[in-house]
C-alpha cells in the first residue's frame, strides 16, 4: 500500500520539480565528490574481478575451441555437467567438500562465539588483552607458512607430535599420510589460525549491550552465567544468524591454496575437493578441458548461491533476521 501512494504521489510531481531535484542530486555529489571517488574505488575493483569474468561462464555449455574463441566455439548445452554427474570423481569430491564444510562449520563456528563471551565477561583487562594478542595473531599467518608449521609439527621422524607419543610408547605415526586423518588436521588448524580473529564481530556486537541491561540484572540477583545466557547471547543473535547464513552459504567454496599444499599422494582419497579437482581438470592437465572445468565450478557457485538463499528464507522466516 505504502508503495503504490508513493507512486501515485509521484505522478504529480511537475517536470519542472524533477529537474529540480536532479540538479539538488548533482549539487550534493559536487560537494561530496570526495565520498563517491571513494565509493567509486571498491565498486570499480568488483566491476572488473568479480563481474567481468562472469563472461567466461558461457564455456561451461560450449565446446571451447582456442583458435574459435569463446564465441565462435560450438554450443553443447549441458554436455559438461552431465559429464561431470556420470564421472567416477563426482561422489567422491562432492561428498569430500560437503564433509570438510561442515565439519568446519559443526566445529568451528560455535568457537569464536564462546571466545568472545569468555573475553567479554573477563574481570581483568591485563589477561583479556594478552589472551586477545595470543588468539589474533595466527590469523596473520600466511596459508604457505601454516601449512609448513603443520607438516613440521606432523612429520614422522622429527616432528613434536611424534616425538612426544614416542615418549609414551607409541610408533611414529603419518599423519599427513592417512586419509582418515586429513580432515580433522585440516579443520582443527584453521580453527586455530581463526577462531580469534572471528571474536572480533562478536565482541563488536557484544559491546553494542546496554550496560544497564546488566546492571538491572544483577539487581534482579542475575549470576555471571546467566547474564551471559539471557542478556549477551539474545543480544548478538542477530550477528549469529547473520554469519551462519554466510558460512552456509559456502560449504561449497573451500579454499583451494591450504588444502592444495596439504594434498599428497596418499590422502588424495579424502582431500580431492572441487576447488583442487577443477584445478587438476584445467591448469594442471596435460590436456586442459577448459570447458569441463568451467562447468563444475559453475555447479559449485549455484549450489552455494541456492543454499544461502534457503538458509537465508528460513532465517527470515524463524526469527526475521536475515540478509535480505
Amino acid at each position: 500500500m505504502e508503495q503504490s501512494a508513493e507512486q501515485s504521489a509521484m505522478k504529480f510531481v511537475t517536470p519542472a520539480k524533477q529537474g529540480g531535484l536532479l540538479k539538488k542530486k548533482w549539487r550534493q555529489i559536487r560537494l561530496d565528490w570526495q565520498l563517491y571517488l571513494i565509493i567509486l574505488l571498491p565498486l570499480t575493483w568488483l566491476m572488473i574481478f568479480q563481474y567481468a569474468p562472469m563472461y567466461g561462464l558461457q564455456l561451461a555449455f560450449k565446446d571451447f575451441r582456442i583458435y574459435d574463441g569463446i564465441w565462435g566455439s560450438p554450443w553443447v548445452g549441458m554436455k559438461h555437467f552431465i559429464k561431470f554427474f556420470n564421472s567416477h570423481q563426482f561422489i567422491r569430491v562432492l561428498s569430500n567438500t560437503i564433509l570438510i564444510s561442515l565439519y568446519e562449520l559443526i566445529a568451528g563456528f560455535p568457537i569464536p562465539i564462546i571466545l568472545a563471551l569468555a573475553l567479554n565477561a573477563t574481570l581483568r583487562n591485563r589477561f583479556k588483552q594478552v589472551v586477545q594478542f595470543i588468539t589474533y595473531m595466527p590469523y596473520f599467518i600466511s596459508t604457505v607458512v601454516m601449512v609448513g608449521i603443520i607438516m613440521q609439527f606432523l612429520n614422522p621422524r622429527i616432528g613434536v607430535v611424534n616425538l612426544a607419543l614416542g615418549l609414551f610408547g607409541v610408533e611414529p605415526i603419518n599423519f599427513m599420510g592417512e586419509p582418515a586423518m586429513f580432515k580433522s588436521i585440516y579443520v582443527w588448524s584453521g580453527i586455530w589460525q581463526t577462531a580469534g580473529w572471528g571474536t572480533i564481530i562478536y565482541l563488536a556486537a557484544l559491546s553494542g549491550i546496554s550496560p544497564e541491561i546488566h546492571e538491572a540484572a544483577t539487581m534482579d540477583g542475575a549470576t555471571r552465567l546467566q547474564r551471559i545466557w539471557h542478556v549477551d547471547i539474545p543480544g548478538i543473535l542477530p550477528t549469529i544468524v547473520i554469519l551462519l547464513i554466510l558460512n552456509v552459504g559456502t560449504i561449497m567454496g573451500i579454499g583451494f591454496e591450504k588444502i592444495f599444499l596439504m594434498q599428497n599422494p596418499l590422502n588424495i582419497s579424502s582431500s580431492e575437493v572441487i576447488s583442487t579437482y577443477v584445478y587438476s581438470v584445467s591448469l594442471a592437465s596435460a590436456a586442459p578441458d577448459y570447458s569441463y572445468a568451467t562447468a563444475i565450478g559453475f555447479f559449485n557457485s549455484a549450489v552455494n548461491l541456492i543454499l544461502l538463499a534457503t538458509v537465508n528464507h528460513i532465517a527470515k522466516r524463524v526469527g526475521e533476521t536475515s540478509l535480505w
